[in-house]
């Protein structure tokens, strides 16, 4: 049964896709899809291909993830298992949007038949979601801090502001090193009782955050026109302020989330080529990986079926 959490959580995630799809009418409502299309036309093969190879990138980053938190966890199972795991759960997570279909029913039917525990599952959960909000904490320190004038795309504010922001998010991971090579005490959250990982696991943790959304923000990079394309840092830095609001907002899919705030962080693209590119991004990053993750479901609970049904 849906607890009430559940149900505000997904109220707010609608509210927030009413909302944006709004904000977004008003914004393109003069773009005929006939400048859609041929600002998708206009995207080089070589363009696709890279923005392909940038989605495999994020997914890779993605199942080690996972791979991550079973090493931590003193596990063994095989990379090919937790890899269709991993996809399944993510692509689910990120099209369906709500915390109560976070994927955790995904990781409990596939880990519980290799022998992992619920705590020791609830644990990899908590730890996955951690090793993504440590790799937007470096990244995005990292972009403030080297790119101060990025900010002033989102909010109207100071450079100053950028570099403390930053050197503070920076700072957070830093503590989070310094607990792990200190041994600080464990963390109680509730009843989950959480360790600090070893350093090793830490410097895996530190590279796989930040490569799954540097891929992830390479798929928009790519698509993009090469004329006044702004960089790539700068794609990055719009991408994690995106990707941030979708995920607070609870929007299925960031929808409209994404589309808003590209628009209006980068007013030197034509709307047409900054639509074309995040309507690859969803199709890469997002409708293709559910349609197979669903075959892979599919695929899985027909397996145990069939185990259920043999004789022994």
């Amino acid at each position: 049964m849906m607890k009430r959490s559940d149900w505000i959580w997904t109220l707010i995630g609608l509210v927030a896709v009413v909302l944006s799809c709004y904000l977004l009418y008003k914004e393109i409502r003069t773009i005929s899809l006939d400048e859609l299309s041929d600002s998708l036309y206009a995207i080089r093969p070589h363009n696709w291909l890279m923005a392909a190879g940038a989605t495999l990138g994020a997914y890779v980053a993605l199942a080690w993830y996972d791979r991550i938190a079973i090493a931590h966890l003193g596990k063994k199972i095989s990379w090919w298992f937790i890899t269709v795991c991993s996809f399944t759960t993510y692509a689910l997570a990120h099209n369906i949007g709500a915390s109560v279909f976070s994927g955790a029913v995904v990781r409990y039917r596939a880990y519980s038949s290799k022998g992992l525990t619920p705590s020791e599952i609830g644990l990899l959960i908590v730890f996955c979601s951690f090793t993504f909000a440590l790799g937007a904490l470096l990244s995005g320190g990292a972009v403030l801090v080297c790119q101060p004038e990025l900010i002033k795309r989102v909010a109207d504010v100071g450079p100053w502001l950028s570099v403390s922001i930053g050197l503070f998010m920076l700072g957070l991971v830093g503590l989070y090193v310094l607990g792990s090579w200190l041994k600080f005490k464990p963390l109680q959250l509730g009843k989950l009782h959480v360790e600090y990982p070893r350093l090793g696991i830490v410097g895996r943790q530190l590279l796989a955050g930040p490569l799954e959304l540097a891929c992830a923000a390479a798929i928009i990079y790519y698509a993009l026109p090469a004329e006044s394309n702004p960089g790539y840092l700068v794609v990055l830095g719009v991408f994690l302020a995106s990707f941030s609001l979708a995920l607070l907002s609870h929007a299925p899919g960031g929808l409209g989330v994404l589309e808003v705030t590209f628009l209006a962080a980068m007013p030197e693209l034509p709307t047409a080529d900054v639509l074309a590119a995040l309507i690859v991004f969803r199709v890469f990053y997002l409708l293709l990986p559910f349609a197979l993750s669903l075959l892979v479901v599919m695929g899985f609970e027909w397996g145990q079926w069939r185990k259920r049904r043999s004789p022994l």
